[in-house]
């Protein structure tokens, strides 16, 4: 299956590697230790081409159809999932079998708006937890994702 990137028109003066996108996307999968193939690459460009933000791998295999990458909802899944266990994304479980891939990995937490399944990012030290219970046995904590489910207040009428 080919793949290409979207292309980029990057005006280049000598030295300006870290000028092109695509060349910055290579060097973070690289660093990550993963090989910059096209369908990583393409699917990377769409994933921080835009900032930070959360989306499932439906959403992004839209976008991905939209762009007209010739990829399977499968190796959108791969690929996500790759890039969560190299750190490059958090995943946040929400309802059951419903994830999100955020691609600010950092420390923090979420609102979770429930009439639009939308996500809002909650800065860490925004929470305040007191002690976190002992793991079991062989055990060792390795998060904590808070989600906090909001709705749009009713306003009470006369």
């Amino acid at each position: 299956m080919s793949v290409s990137a979207p292309s980029v028109s990057v005006t280049r003066r000598s030295g300006a590697m870290g000028a092109c996108p695509v060349h910055s996307l290579r060097g973070k999968l690289r660093q990550a230790r993963l090989r910059p193939t096209r369908q990583r690459i393409a699917l990377g460009w769409l994933l921080f081409g835009r900032g930070n933000r959360h989306l499932t791998a439906e959403m992004l295999f839209e976008e991905a159809r939209a762009a007209k990458l010739p990829v399977s909802l499968a190796t959108v899944y791969n690929t996500l999932h790759q890039f969560t266990a190299a750190g490059l994304l958090r995943e946040v479980a929400v309802e059951g079998a419903r994830a999100y891939f955020d691609t600010n990995p950092t420390p923090h937490h979420h609102f979770l708006i429930e009439e639009t399944g939308a996500l809002v990012d909650i800065p860490d030290r925004d929470i305040a937890m007191g002690q976190l219970p002992s793991p079991p046995s062989g055990c060792e904590i390795a998060g904590v994702d808070i989600v906090v489910r909001v709705r749009r207040s009713r306003q009470k009428t006369g």
